[in-house]
């Protein structure tokens, strides 16, 4: 006889508030937002900055000569990647935070490139929507707390704010599951998701990856990162 309980999708167990009570915990510091692995931060960076001079080469775009006029950091926590990656390439970056008092530290974070930070609003990425157009959508380990319809729909809402030319730029953990599922962490309330089930999102979201690779360089007892560029699809 079957049974009678129904199956519970994984990310139904995804809790915001759980999420919030977690990271309102953590210090507002580089080991904080990088889970006691402050030593990563460099490789990290450095990972990013040549996937965007290798994506800027290989896809050009006069509309994005020079440097991005605008860009996004979405779940920026205390703005470690605008300070060290966006802000030495581009002219203006905004920033999504839902955590207030790391929000609170992005207007104080010291920038490494001539980038400015622009608006910062402290809100869930949910509901956040943009005013304006980017030519950066930037979301760095933070889409682990948003359900498989609240990121499809969140992605496609990306896709309507993206300039012609530009990204959207997502680089998140894969879960390393023997059954290649997706894994559910109790402690923060996220989901580490497949390869395969980011692809899925995208493509419902419609959203097609122009660029995508492994970080290198972490030490091997972590989760695999994978960093992706995408763009709407009717675009390309």
């Amino acid at each position: 006889m079957a049974s009678s309980n129904p199956v519970v999708p994984l990310d139904a167990q995804i809790s915001q508030a759980d999420a919030l009570t977690y990271w309102n915990s953590v210090p507002a510091t580089a080991s904080g937002m990088l889970g006691g692995y402050p030593n990563i931060s460099r490789v990290d960076m450095r990972g990013s900055l040549n996937f965007l001079e290798k994506l800027r080469r290989l896809h050009p775009s006069s509309s994005l000569a020079g440097s991005f006029a605008r860009a996004v950091d979405c779940g920026a926590g205390i703005g470690r990647v605008t300070a060290g990656v966006l802000s030495k390439v581009c002219d203006v970056v905004d920033v999504v935070e839902p955590v207030e008092k790391f929000a609170k530290e992005v207007h104080d974070a010291k920038l490494a490139g001539k980038g400015t930070v622009g608006e910062v609003f402290v809100t869930e990425l949910q509901v956040w929507e943009a005013r304006v157009k980017y030519d950066l959508v930037w979301n760095q380990w933070c889409l682990g707390h948003l359900t498989d319809e609240e990121l499809c729909c969140y992605l496609g809402r990306c896709g309507n704010t993206v300039q012609e030319g530009g990204w959207i730029v997502i680089k998140e953990n894969l879960s390393t599951d023997p059954m290649a599922k997706d894994v559910f962490d109790e402690v923060d309330s996220s989901v580490t998701r497949t390869d395969a089930k980011f692809r899925r999102l995208f493509e419902e979201a419609g959203l097609k990856i122009v660029r995508t690779e492994i970080q290198n360089g972490f030490p091997k007892h972590l989760l695999p990162v994978r960093i992706y560029a995408l763009q709407p699809q009717a675009r390309l």
